[in-house]
């Protein structure tokens, strides 16, 4: 009986931790792609709302990027307070988990653009610790009214090299962890639940990783899990995941145990052309982060799966020409 019993427990525990895990989807262009007529369709050929459709294939969370005072641009702009805030509501009504990601910019931010949002330019270093907890704080308090409690809050998006340069660079990591900190602090403020994510690109390089986290473990960085990017096709122009894909898998193990957080795979991305391949990519990706020891794999989000090329001309979607999800997107219905 007593066997029994461990073997029940054990079996729930196995189950409670596969429905946790995270299969996610950025779609911060969706807003834009309905309003200009995009019309998505399901495996079927039927016209379905994504949210629906990505439901469907098993995504359980939606990741949504928000910017400070963004332009109208179809492809770099929107993704204002109030577009993130209605699209949570829209996600959290079909179920789903959230994960909202700060850029600190008007636009992209990412390794090669950290662009200080227009309205802080020119601003000292104290006062734009003070914009990082305010923005953060009025994002986080818009959602909390409407009833979301986002389950992870990025503080920066790819800071590889820091964020909100040249204050925030690498180069002066005493700085970039105070702000750090101040995005940290306003998440918490709002929402204590909240796990709090900071976001490298290149998540097969180990070295990398292990510098920057070593530098912000002693500069008092404040964080509750680590964000890799992992794109094969951006990899030294080796598209062949086989390539890196172990290297990825070593880095969050190493990780998890030197800093003892969670991880997590919050971009990712297969040429669309190369559905097989992508398939095949996002199945072994989801293996290795469920691998993590001591559950500390979280989970794994595409970056704009339905971001369809004949819209965003992005090579990296889970999108047909036919406006269905290719087959890809059955890697997050895969065991």
């Amino acid at each position: 009986m007593k066997k029994l019993l461990i073997t029940l427990l054990m079996a729930a525990g196995l189950s409670a931790h596969a429905e946790s895990f995270v299969k996610g989807a950025d779609i911060g262009w969706l807003p834009q792609m309905e309003a200009t007529g995009y019309i998505f369709y399901n495996q079927q050929g039927r016209q379905q709302d994504l949210l629906q459709i990505l439901k469907d294939y098993g995504i359980n969370t939606v990741r949504l990027r928000t910017w400070v005072n963004p332009s109208n641009d179809k492809a770099s702009g929107h993704n204002s307070k109030d577009e993130t805030v209605a699209m949570a509501v829209r996600a959290q009504k079909m179920g789903m988990r959230i994960m909202i990601n700060f850029h600190y910019s008007d636009s992209w931010a990412d390794p090669q653009q950290q662009r200080k949002p227009a309205a802080w330019a020119g601003h000292d270093f104290p006062q734009l610790l003070n914009d990082v907890y305010a923005h953060t704080h009025e994002v986080m308090s818009a959602l909390q009214q409407a009833g979301v409690t986002p389950e992870w809050v990025q503080v920066g998006n790819e800071t590889r090299t820091g964020m909100l340069y040249p204050e925030g660079h690498t180069d002066n990591w005493p700085q970039l962890a105070q702000l750090i900190n101040r995005g940290y602090d306003a998440v918490k403020a709002v929402s204590p639940s909240s796990r709090v994510i900071l976001h490298l690109d290149r998540g097969n390089d180990r070295q990398w990783f292990r510098t920057w986290f070593d530098n912000a473990t002693a500069n008092g960085a404040k964080y509750d899990v680590i964000g890799l990017s992992y794109y094969p096709y951006w990899l030294d122009g080796r598209p062949d995941y086989t390539l890196s894909i172990d290297d990825l898998a070593t880095n969050m193990n190493q990780l998890a145990a030197r800093y003892g957080k969670e991880v997590m795979v919050v971009e990712v991305g297969g040429e669309d052309t190369q559905a097989q391949n992508t398939y095949d990519m996002l199945v072994a990706v989801q293996q290795k982060v469920r691998a993590v020891p001591g559950h500390k794999g979280l989970g794994v989000i595409y970056w704009e799966p339905q971001g369809a090329r004949s819209w965003s001309h992005y090579e990296l979607s889970a999108w047909g020409a036919d406006g269905r999800p290719t087959k890809a997107m059955e890697a997050f219905l895969a065991k």
